[in-house]
C-alpha cells in the first residue's frame, strides 16, 4: 500500500547557480545607471522649476545638462561597444538596464513636453506683444472703400528680444 510521505516528495529542480558578472560588464552598467540617475535628477528639476515659471533657474543648469548629457552617452556608446559581453556573462543585468532606460525615456518625454509647452507659450506671449505693439504704431486711415488702409513697411516698428533673462 503506498501512503503519502511528505518527506518523499520529490525535490523541486535547482536552478543553476547564476555565472557570475564580468567585472568589465558590471563596471559600464554601473557607469550607465549613474549617468542615467544623474541627468533624470537634473531634468525632474529642470522640469519643476519651469512649471514654476522660475526659467532663469531652469537655465542655470544648462551646462551641467550638457555635461551629463555628454557621459550618458559616452557610457551608451561603451555599452553598445560591448553588448555581446554583456548578452553572454549578463543577461539579467542587460534586462535590468533596459527596463531602467524605458523609464529614463519617459521621463526624458516629460521634460521636453514640458519644454515645448513653455516654449511655445513664450511665443505666444512675444506675438500677442508684437501685435499690440504695431497695432499702435499703424495709422488709423482707410482706402475710398471704406476699408481700414493695410500698414506700409515704413509703419511697421520691429520688436527686438534680449533672449538672455
Amino acid at each position: 500500500m503506498n501512503h503519502f510521505n511528505p518527506s518523499r516528495q520529490p525535490m523541486p529542480a535547482r536552478r543553476p547557480a547564476a555565472a557570475p558578472v564580468d567585472p568589465e560588464a558590471r563596471r559600464l552598467a554601473e557607469e550607465l545607471m549613474e549617468a542615467m540617475n544623474a541627468l533624470l535628477g537634473l531634468v525632474e528639476r529642470e522640469t519643476e522649476l519651469v512649471r514654476a515659471g522660475k526659467l532663469r533657474e531652469a537655465m542655470a543648469f544648462e551646462a551641467r545638462k550638457q555635461e551629463l548629457s555628454r557621459r550618458y552617452v559616452g557610457a551608451v556608446g561603451q555599452l553598445k561597444a560591448k553588448q555581446d559581453l554583456l548578452t553572454k556573462s549578463a543577461p539579467e543585468l542587460l534586462s535590468t538596464l533596459h527596463r531602467h532606460h524605458d523609464a529614463f525615456r519617459a521621463m526624458l518625454q516629460v521634460n521636453l513636453t514640458v519644454l515645448a509647452t513653455a516654449h511655445a507659450v513664450s511665443e505666444s506671449v512675444v506675438r500677442g506683444v508684437n501685435a499690440e505693439i504695431q497695432k499702435r504704431n499703424v495709422p488709423n486711415t482707410y482706402t475710398a472703400a471704406g476699408r481700414r488702409a493695410a500698414p506700409g513697411p515704413r509703419h511697421v516698428t520691429p520688436l527686438s528680444v534680449s533672449r538672455s533673462l
